[in-house]
């Protein structure tokens, strides 16, 4: 499966539309994680805890498009757009 965040994919033509597919997930933060990520706030640097979760939470959802893209017998997914929220 090609994936692209591109419009064009160059070599290839877009000879057909099957849809939009997307991948969704949501995650919950851990308190533990959430008191270890204040302390590293105050001090400055990477939360790798959060940084991990979001790696985790991307792949899912890639996955997921992927998964939709095949059950439509798509063989790409181009223009794929990433978004991230919190609240």
């Amino acid at each position: 499966m090609l994936i692209t965040t591109t419009e064009e994919v160059p070599g290839y033509e877009i000879i057909e539309i099957l849809g939009l597919v997307r991948g969704n997930t949501v995650r919950a933060r851990h308190l533990g994680r959430d008191i270890l990520a204040g302390l590293r706030n105050v001090v400055g640097g990477e939360i790798t805890e959060y940084t991990e979760m979001l790696s985790k939470a991307r792949e899912e959802a890639v996955q997921r498009m992927i998964s939709q893209a095949e059950e439509l017998g798509a063989d790409a997914v181009v223009g794929v757009r990433f978004a991230t929220s919190q609240t």
